[in-house]
């Protein structure tokens, strides 16, 4: 494991100079451009309906998911009450 994290920061710390030279450097801009406050405004609000829209969308999953479970469980209750399978004498 030492081996490991040692190769990974001699390989990291060699071959980081390489992203400054890249050819087309964009200072940073990323895929929109230049940023102002509109756009990073936009971006959380993006976040601020996201997290609670998927926190809705797991929960139902959830739901869903417990209540196929709990009808397996039902029936299969329901299936060892029955006499008429039951095996044996």
């Amino acid at each position: 494991m030492v081996r490991t994290l040692l190769f990974s920061l001699v390989f990291f710390a060699l071959t980081a100079p390489v992203a400054y030279a890249a050819e087309g450097h964009d200072a940073g801009e990323g895929l929109v451009g230049e940023t102002n406050d509109k756009i990073v405004t936009n971006y959380g609000f993006g976040l601020l309906a996201f997290f609670p829209l998927f926190i809705l969308a797991m929960s139902i999953l959830q739901w869903y998911l417990e209540r196929k479970k709990d009808a397996r469980k039902d029936a299969a209750k329901v299936r060892a009450a029955r006499v008429e399978e039951r095996a044996g004498w």
